[in-house]
């Protein structure tokens, strides 16, 4: 009988067959050089399928008699003529049908393809239903499937071989003079890790926020993905694999490939404001320090995340029942979002008269190797260095429940992308620190990690375990909870810490103002905005971020402070006599500029 294992034979002939690089030099770099620019038919003159074919343009059946006759679709679609409110109803349907959310996305994802104007009338009227299925957390599944579900572009794809190409490939986007990026190089998407190029559903979801949330127009919005290849054993396994099947090249290449992409962008894009997305925490971190003085940029895993915990902790704390001076707070997690919204707290703190140390002292880190301190004994990454511990008298905290029976916090933080990390034990003993300090006081909990696979515990899990006493916020949504109380049920009602009550704002209020950078104090006043945007109905509900169903709202508050916020920095480019004119005037002229400029599509 044969020992040859025919299995693995064949497995090797596949893998090999995939290389389809070996044997080539991987460090020379072509330019590619077009000969013609691509000539587009303006909306004036299109006519027949050149509007039905072209989403930005296309009304689907609500096209007047007039526009009809007008344009040459006499024929072309059903002899009716339909409201917005029909159409919308016809897509919920549609939706509705769907047995499972990717598919829900795929239609959504269709209905964007073909008629954009309806995609976000229904997604901004239906923020609730429509949101999870367009980005978290129906959208790491979407990543991680992206190469099987690809049907046609949506993006820039940038790959590192065409590096010399990056002015010419930005000049291929259709739309010109786009306001607004989202960049990712796929390197930690979510808590799914490394995922390349099917990383880039990421930017394409979080813009479709920017428009629906902050009303940027669509046209106005670019999404890239850099590809850099992957550490992603099954993608580099998988035959149906849309990016470079090789591993990432080495970090001071990438970088030079980042600045590359940089340069080229504020050069082809000069008005363009650039947000980081997902990049492995050192990168990110590295990135951020990198060009947020010289160009118009921010990183909503560091700075986005800290902005919206911010804006819902200052309402935790008003509602804890624990003054500020007793504050003590526990992150677990480490990463680029763990201590960008660390940092964010702290000038909270600051704000409030505590000197930076003091500030500081207030926050205990955790890692899979426990309490982050210097003394530890293993190499901390930089971004880490800032909280690390030096008052821990050379003993080593292994775990969080060693760190939360030494330090008795008040609030307990997770970014770990670990589910079910906050376990009984953890939450009862975070409640059991909180009520040794007093009668009334409440626990402060946000299991922030997305999608909701990731989440460190679920609402009602924190509901039971803390007595209905817990203030919690969640990345991902949950929802309500209720429970018997003699005659009549105690609903609980969750709040969700996403970033899609600041991003869009902070997006917005940059562009508006024209902002040559985006500055600590836009970030900061994004986050207190944002903390004063809920209206009497959600205070009375006891909840520290306005409903979902009126994001819009809180954007336009968001938008305003930060643009408020660009000129009193000295990095708005507006003309100093518009200035002049609101601070006459004040937020009512000022909230009438940014109205007037949100996109708000009507068929």
């Amino acid at each position: 009988m044969s020992t040859v294992d025919i299995t693995s034979i064949e497995e090797a002939m596949k893998m090999a067959s995939l290389d389809t690089l070996r044997g080539y030099a991987q460090n020379h770099y072509g330019e590619v050089k077009q000969y013609s620019n691509t000539e587009y038919v303006t909306k004036n003159q299109a006519a027949g399928y050149q509007v039905l074919r072209e989403p930005m343009w296309n009304k689907g059946l609500s096209f007047t008699p007039e526009e009809r006759v007008n344009k040459n679709l006499t024929g072309l679609m059903p002899h009716v003529m339909e409201t917005t409110e029909k159409q919308c109803e016809r897509a919920l349907k549609m939706i509705r049908s769907r047995q499972t959310n990717i598919d829900r996305y795929l239609y959504l994802s269709s209905l964007k393809e073909q008629n954009v104007d309806l995609f976000y009338r229904l997604l901004i009227d239906n923020a609730k239903e429509m949101m999870p299925l367009v980005y978290t957390p129906t959208i790491g599944d979407v990543c991680l499937q992206y190469s099987t579900l690809y049907t046609r572009p949506e993006a820039l794809y940038i790959s590192i071989k065409q590096r010399k190409s990056i002015r010419t490939i930005l000049k291929n986007w259709p739309y010109a003079n786009p306001e607004i990026c989202v960049v990712t190089d796929g390197s930690r998407i979510l808590g799914l890790g490394d995922l390349g190029v099917n990383g880039v559903g990421i930017p394409i979801g979080k813009l479709a926020l920017y428009t629906a949330a902050a009303g940027i127009h669509p046209e106005k919005t670019l999404p890239i993905v850099l590809d850099c290849g992957t550490a992603n054993e099954t993608n580099l396994k998988d035959p149906l694999y849309l990016g470079m099947r090789t591993k990432r090249v080495p970090v001071p290449e990438q970088q030079a490939f980042m600045d590359e992409f940089m340069e080229a962008a504020a050069d082809i894009y000069p008005n363009m404001v650039v947000q980081f997305e997902d990049f492995e925490s050192e990168k990110a971190f590295n990135y951020l320090d990198r060009y947020r003085n010289s160009h118009k940029c921010f990183n909503d895993d560091i700075q986005g995340t800290g902005a919206v915990v911010l804006g819902g902790y200052i309402g935790a704390v008003n509602l804890s029942g624990v003054p500020v001076e007793e504050q003590r707070l526990v992150f677990m997690g480490a990463g680029s979002a763990g201590v960008g919204v660390a940092k964010q707290l702290v000038e909270y703190y600051t704000k409030r008269g505590l000197s930076e140390q003091a500030a500081k002292d207030k926050f205990w880190l955790v890692d899979t190797k426990g309490l982050v301190t210097k003394d530890r004994g293993d190499r901390l990454a930089d971004h880490k260095k800032y909280f690390a511990r030096s008052d821990n008298n050379g003993h080593q905290f292994r775990n969080l429940e060693e760190v939360i029976e030494y330090v008795k916090p008040t609030a307990l933080i997770g970014l770990t992308a670990t589910f079910g990390v906050f376990t009984e034990s953890v939450v009862r003993a975070l409640k059991a620190s909180v009520d040794a300090g007093g009668m009334g006081r409440r626990p402060i909990l946000f299991p922030l990690s997305n999608p909701l696979t990731k989440a460190e515990c679920t609402f009602e899990q924190a509901v039971t375990w803390t007595d209905g006493t817990v203030i919690f916020a969640s990345g991902s949504p949950f929802s309500q909870f209720s429970v018997k109380a003699g005659d009549r049920p105690i609903t609980y009602y969750p709040n969700q810490g996403n970033n899609v009550y600041v991003f869009p704002g902070i997006g917005l209020g940059a562009i508006l103002a024209k902002a040559t950078r985006v500055t600590d104090n836009m970030i900061y006043a994004s986050a207190a905005a944002l903390a004063g945007s809920l209206n009497a109905e959600e205070i009375h509900k006891g909840l520290i971020y306005p409903r979902i169903e009126r994001v819009r709202d809180a954007s336009l508050v968001v938008a305003r402070e930060v643009m408020k916020t660009a000129r009193r920095d000295g990095v708005s480019a507006l003309p100093e006599e518009q200035w002049v004119e609101w601070e006459e005037w004040g937020d009512p002229a000022l909230e009438k500029y940014i109205e007037a400029r949100i996109y708000d599509p009507k068929l």
